[in-house]
């Protein structure tokens, strides 16, 4: 799974590591902004070559990272292709679903910036070991790129999607893309950042509820074209066993989402940016909280936030990945080699894979203890309490007395 242009080719996403093959698809439901979009991973059928779907679906994701960047688009373009252009995402493009009992669930934020296919190491680990998880692109304008359709008023001038992927069913349907709204100059950031942040969790609840509708059978309409037969998932989701989990941006949002729907059971939250958050809320989180942070990101401010959800009735746990960036949880930490993943702080000093190794392993021990699960992922229970010489039991920040 080399790079183009002849580049390292060691740099790629690893596969899961449980029980299942893992597939995936795009559904996309509502055309307009107002819809619902996700990629959506599970467990498959096993099939000779799979296709593997690219890493960046086109170029208007480059165009919007480099947008999030503050870089020139030409340039960023030719730069991100040459090293992320080939790279695939470890999962089987449509693959039959596989029908085993019924899969627990969870809903994935992504960050500030980021977009629906860049958490898929986390993602396709979930779904190896036999959950379905539907990783939500975000229509807030936090995302660096998304896109929906308008109806085209002039059949016959349409303009041809950039990628095969989001090609629509129908003819009269053109592509409009949405990116990255930066900071208004002297604008104040708050009241942009919450207004998302409860957007963001209305549109995971809205993905719950499609796999609700799924899941009981109902005709769901993808709007992309798509050899993925969505009835195939019918009965096959334990809908009483629904996690949420997200970094960053996403892990405020973990906790607005599990306020707001109590069909979330707990929360996974990583390296949360806690900013956008209205604290009249904390008391309204019911459910288990697990905070998995990086050694290098959080400061005072942040993580007395978080504390204000500690509570002596629901769990809440916290751990730090020792020698971990913020940019430890996405994908890019796999796809750079040390020297730019370095220059860039895509990378920190721990071997990525070690790093979130640990964090997939505590989140399993995690979503086992609290969905109530009947699987071996206790075996490292110890992680949720940081028991590992890579791991610092609660936060690596020391809290001034005055503070508390």
């Amino acid at each position: 799974m080399g790079n183009s242009g002849g580049h390292n080719n060691t740099l790629s996403i690893p596969p899961g590591k449980g029980p299942h093959e893992v597939g995936c698809t795009d559904l996309m439901v509502g055309h307009t902004v107002q819809g619902t979009f996700l990629r959506l991973y599970y467990p498959c059928q096993a099939s000779e070559n799979p296709h593997l779907p690219d890493w960046v679906p086109c170029r208007e994701y480059f165009n919007g990272l480099a947008d999030f960047m503050k870089m020139n688009r030409a340039l960023s373009e030719r730069i991100f292709n040459y090293l992320f252009g080939s790279c695939k995402i470890p999962a089987a493009w449509n693959a039959s679903f596989k029908p085993d009992g019924k899969y627990p669930v969870i809903i994935f934020s992504h960050g500030l910036g980021a977009f629906r296919t860049l958490y898929s190491a986390i993602c396709v680990e979930l779904a190896s070991q036999g959950f379905i998880v539907a990783a939500v692109e975000h229509r807030d304008e936090s995302g660096s790129a998304t896109f929906y359709f308008k109806e085209n008023t002039e059949p016959g001038t349409k303009k041809h999607p950039s990628c095969d992927i989001a090609k629509p069913v129908s003819d009269n349907l053109e592509e409009v893309w949405m990116y990255y709204r930066p900071l208004k100059p002297g604008e104040n950031e708050f009241p942009l950042r919450n207004k998302q942040v409860k957007q963001r969790a209305d549109e995971c609840i809205r993905a719950l509820d499609l796999l609700f509708d799924i899941n009981s059978g109902k005709s769901v309409e993808n709007v992309l074209q798509c050899d993925f037969d969505l009835s195939t998932m019918e009965n096959s989701m334990d809908l009483c066993r629904i996690a949420i989990m997200g970094h960053s941006f996403g892990g405020a949002t973990v906790i607005e989402s599990l306020c707001k729907d109590v069909k979330f059971k707990c929360g996974v939250a990583l390296d949360t940016w806690m900013f956008p958050l209205d604290e009249e809320i904390f008391p309204g989180v019911k459910q288990p909280i697990f905070f998995i942070n990086s050694e290098k990101f959080q400061w005072i401010g942040n993580i007395i936030r978080m504390k204000k959800l500690d509570s002596a009735i629901f769990p809440r746990k916290m751990i730090t990945i020792k020698g971990t960036v913020h940019q430890s949880f996405p994908d890019f930490t796999f796809l750079t080699g040390n020297w730019i993943g370095r220059l860039m702080k895509l990378k920190g000093d721990i071997d990525p894979h070690i790093a979130l190794d640990l964090s997939n392993k505590a989140t399993l021990a995690f979503l086992q203890r609290h969905l109530n699960m009947d699987r071996d992922f206790n075996q490292w229970d110890p992680l949720i309490d940081g028991k590992d010489d890579n791991l610092i039991a609660g936060t690596n920040i020391v809290i001034p007395q005055s503070s508390i």
